[in-house]
């Protein structure tokens, strides 16, 4: 166990603590979760950023985009994560088609995530496009998080998964919404799958902190899958992506060993029944 996890600190993470973070060089850690046991356990490891993702349409439903997941889905795992964290700030993904283009549905859609969450903030995808709805949910007192790259919303549009933001031209336009997001008042920024050196060129020139996915080290943080790190989920294997355990391999094996135990009248034995 890390010096860090043992000395963690316990008290409550806010947006203002995360730029303080940025501010003395302190890296943000940050992890998926969507149900009390996961996060109760991720929050105890001292994790400082929990992420709701819309990923759960992935990981836990099956989906092979993000786009099904719905706000009710959105608000089901966020209350759940919700109930298990103590330290953690915890952010909930608006999921796709509530708040492009209609920022009045927008502002309801991220009311409804706070009030019945209790969350601390929301993340959306989007740049200039999506100003308008960022800059109504953030007259309700609402906390946003950016997102910009690859934005797995909008897949359709990009027609693959493969790194955003090589040619100049994609480049120079996320070096402005970054910048804009940062402006219309944004505490934080996500940057998905572009390359190490354009990641760190915009964390260097923004004030709010930068977590990075597939985006190399030159950001204020990092943030994963929690099913993708944990290796349950073996099927994703992008070269960003570090396992820090095989815990598909331990399911499979405790699950046929209980089978097998079932099966041939091994479990339960004397001393486990009444």
């Amino acid at each position: 166990m890390s010096t860090y996890t043992e000395d963690k600190d316990k008290r409550k993470v806010t947006t203002r603590r995360l730029i303080e973070m940025k501010q003395r060089g302190e890296k943000i850690a940050m992890l998926t979760a969507y149900d009390y046991s996961m996060a109760k356990l991720i929050d105890g490891a001292g994790m400082d950023v929990i992420l709701v993702g819309d990923s759960a349409s992935n990981v836990m439903a099956g989906n092979i985009t993000t786009l099904p997941m719905t706000l009710d889905q959105m608000i089901y795992h966020g209350k759940s994560v919700m109930r298990a964290v103590t330290r953690a700030l915890v952010v909930v993904d608006m999921p796709f088609g509530t708040y492009q283009g209609n920022s009045k549905e927008a502002l309801s859609s991220a009311i409804r995530i706070m009030k019945e969450t209790h969350a601390d903030c929301i993340k959306l995808e989007g740049g200039a496009e999506v100003r308008e709805s960022i800059e109504r949910i953030l007259t309700a007192g609402i906390p946003v998080m950016g997102h910009l790259g690859l934005t797995p919303q909008s897949i359709n549009k990009f027609g693959s998964y493969t790194v955003r933001a090589r040619e100049e031209a994609e480049a120079n336009k996320l070096i402005e919404d970054a910048k804009l997001l940062q402006e219309i008042g944004c505490f934080a920024l996500v940057l998905e799958k572009i390359p190490a050196e354009l990641a760190a060129k915009v964390a260097k020139m923004l004030d709010i902190p930068v977590i990075g996915i597939g985006a190399g080290n030159g950001c204020d943080g990092q943030v994963l899958v929690m099913h993708d790190m944990l290796g349950i989920n073996k099927g994703f294997s992008p070269r960003f992506l570090r396992r820090y355990a095989d815990l598909g391999t331990i399911i499979n094996d405790a699950v046929a060993k209980y089978v097998d135990d079932v099966k041939t009248g091994d479990f339960p034995n004397e001393k486990e029944q009444y």
